[in-house]
């Protein structure tokens, strides 16, 4: 029986992972705020596309997903600073 949508599996995991990663309080309106200023446009039409990417209403190319991976790998401002303390001590 056919459902009526297309079988993609890696953008299924892709978008479960993602969402996961973008559920935390302010995180998608970060990465609109990077976006906007990388790719300009407006912090607004980031934060609706990657609404509408995370609702599966907007199917992204190759190429937006895994520059969005590549700025969510991105550590925390801090935190390699922070890390690289830790090992000097040690």
């Amino acid at each position: 029986m056919l459902n009526g949508r297309p079988d993609r599996p890696f953008l299924d995991s892709w978008l479960r992972r993602t969402r996961k990663q973008l559920a935390p309080s302010g995180r998608l309106s970060e990465l609109a705020l990077i976006l906007d200023r990388q790719e300009g446009g407006g912090v607004e039409h980031w934060s609706r596309w990657l609404r509408g990417v995370l609702d599966g209403e907007i199917v992204p190319t190759l190429d937006e997903l895994t520059g969005i991976d590549l700025l969510l790998a991105r550590p925390a401002p801090g935190a390699a600073s922070s890390e690289a303390e830790g090992k000097l001590l040690f």
